[in-house]
Formats: C-alpha cells, sequence, structure tokens
C-alpha cells in the first residue's frame, strides 16, 4: 500500500461525504462535479494526489474528526471540466485543527495507528470470517442470486477489520465508530457482533420464507 509522507502532522485538503466512511486499503470511486471540488482536486492532482475523505453530518453540519487519507490512482477528466477520479483509502487521520474552510477545507491533521498488536488475533479473525461466510449464504438464499466470498481476503487481522468495516453498507455511523477505533481487537469484536446480528435476523427470514415456500 502506497502511504502519504510519515510527517506527524500535515495539512490536507478535506472532502466531507454524508454516509461516506473511507477505510485503510478500501477503494472510492467519485464524480466531482461541484466547482469548489474541481478546485481542490486540481489542486491535489498538482501536488501529491492525497486528501482526506470525513463523513459529513448533513443535520449538524459538521463533519467527523477522524477521517480516512485517500490517494488518486487514476482520473478522467469528463466535460464542463467534471471529473471521474478513482482513489484507494491510505492512512487514518484525527482533525486537529481547520486551517481554512473556503473555497474547500483544509485540514491540520495527524496520523492515527492501530494499538500495536500483542497477542494472537488469528482466532478472532476466523470468528469474523466464519460468520460473514453465514451471512453471505443466507442473503444469497434470500435474494435467490449466487453470492461468492471474495478469494482475495486480508490475511492481517488489522487489514481484515478494515476491510469487513468498509463493506458494512448502509450502517455509517458504525462504520465511523469502527474507523475511530485505536485496536485491531476492539474493532474484530465489534464485527463479530455486528455481523451475528445479521446473520441471525437473515436465519430468521429465511425460515420465514422457507415456510411460506413450503406451504
Amino acid at each position: 500500500m502506497t502511504v502519504p509522507s510519515s510527517i506527524a502532522v500535515r495539512e490536507l485538503p478535506l472532502f466531507p461525504l454524508p454516509e461516506i466512511v473511507l477505510f485503510p486499503g478500501r477503494p472510492l470511486p467519485l464524480h466531482i462535479f461541484e466547482f469548489r471540488y474541481r478546485m481542490m482536486m486540481n489542486t491535489i492532482l498538482e501536488n501529491d494526489g492525497y486528501f482526506g475523505v470525513v463523513m459529513w453530518d448533513p443535520a449538524a453540519k459538521t463533519a467527523a474528526s477522524v477521517g480516512c487519507c485517500a490517494e488518486v490512482i487514476e482520473h478522467q477528466r469528463l466535460p464542463d471540466d467534471r471529473m471521474k477520479i478513482w482513489t484507494m483509502g491510505q492512512k487514518r487521520f484525527r482533525v486537529l485543527d481547520y486551517v481554512r474552510k473556503k473555497p474547500f477545507y483544509v485540514g491540520l491533521v495527524e496520523w492515527l495507528e492501530d494499538e500495536p498488536i500483542i497477542e494472537d488475533l488469528s482466532s478472532l479473525a476466523t470468528d469474523v470470517t466464519t460468520v460473514l461466510n453465514d451471512v453471505v449464504r443466507l442473503s444469497a438464499k434470500l435474494m435467490g442470486q449466487a453470492i461468492e466470498m471474495p478469494d482475495d481476503l486480508p490475511d492481517s487481522p488489522t487489514d481484515l477489520s478494515y476491510w469487513v468495516a468498509g463493506n458494512l453498507y448502509g450502517v455509517a455511523d458504525e462504520q465511523q465508530s469502527l474507523l475511530e477505533m485505536q485496536s485491531s481487537r476492539d474493532r474484530l469484536e465489534r464485527e463479530v457482533e455486528i455481523l451475528t446480528t445479521t446473520r441471525n435476523h437473515l436465519a430468521a427470514r429465511t425460515v420465514i420464507k422457507d415456510t411460506f415456500d413450503n406451504s
């Protein structure tokens, strides 16, 4: 994974997105059309290609204090100076202060790292993968579609925790909580809880579906 400068604190252009939480190692495609963000992307492309993604709360009109740095991997210019860009999540950060808010946000950020892993998390990672497989299997049955687990699940417990968190669609607040956790163990344990609840819900729906199908 490419990483931005290891300097502890730096300025970073920030892109607030409603209901979007980016995680390290996860892709994020974007369609840039607002004038201020076209300006921001042009500035980013002229520099090191990094910017921060932070979840925006439209009701409170505030951005989360913890986000994830995105690296522009590829971009395509469209008519009217619109852009399609493909990015990859890199390092997490905390916003310490805002350097400016117009024409686009620029924050002073510090990089965040998980606490050092001093124990074997392989059993916990296996639990996450097992429950995730159950969720995929039950979802496929309910939808009547073939859904398969990817073959390239991360081996690292930390990377796995980011992969699972990044695929928990529709629960942005929960994703933000996972992003802010400083422990891979805590993140994996919470994901087991979330996935187990989902599995139990899907299993109940499957029983009801089978009952009606066989009646």
